[in-house]
């Protein structure tokens, strides 16, 4: 079995990026991938690097997170944008991951999904940026931007969009043949 694991940039119970990543696993037939989505990042520490040197014991939310990225064999970070940037939570995540390498090698797919024109695509470049540089696996074609993400999704969080559903599958057909 193929795991993905989902993070989401968002807190918000109602949040665009967090529906997406629930709806990915219903857009297409995939019997040999399982979706799983983390639900920690409310509970991870502020990161320091005196809380994460070599022989300390990480905080509970952070083994957890780590357990889970060393478990999936890839990974979709879907994200809203902040003042022009990464919410400081999901940040806050990646810190917590540069010295232990979950994400070395790992095919990860970078979606930002906003209300506003542009999809979040100031984020989207930055987080990719970040990601890149804690050597994850990142192709062209697994960043999206999705503009206007409000009229694509319903009340109840399904994706109503024909052309971000087949992106959302293309993604994740290109991550399993990475």
């Amino acid at each position: 079995m193929f795991k993905i694991l989902c993070i989401s940039g968002s807190l918000r119970p109602t949040s665009s990026n967090t529906d997406i990543l629930k709806a990915i696993p219903q857009l297409a037939a995939w019997p040999d991938i399982s979706f799983s989505i983390f639900e920690g990042l409310d509970q991870l520490p502020y990161f320091s690097p005196e809380l994460d040197y070599e022989d300390a014991t990480p905080a509970a939310a952070v083994a957890d997170l780590r357990a889970q990225l060393q478990a999936a064999d890839a990974v979709i970070v879907c994200t809203p944008e902040y003042a022009f940037g990464v919410p400081g939570v999901l940040k806050n995540a990646l810190d917590w991951i540069v010295s232990s390498g979950e994400f070395v090698g790992k095919p990860t797919a970078v979606i930002s999904a906003s209300p506003m024109m542009t999809g979040g695509d100031k984020a989207n470049a930055s987080l990719v940026q970040t990601l890149k540089v804690m050597t994850a696996t990142i192709t062209a074609d697994q960043i999206l931007t999705i503009p206007t993400v409000r009229t694509k999704i319903d009340a109840d969080g399904n994706i109503t969009d024909t052309t971000l559903k087949a992106d959302l599958v293309k993604i994740v057909n290109s991550l399993r043949s990475v």
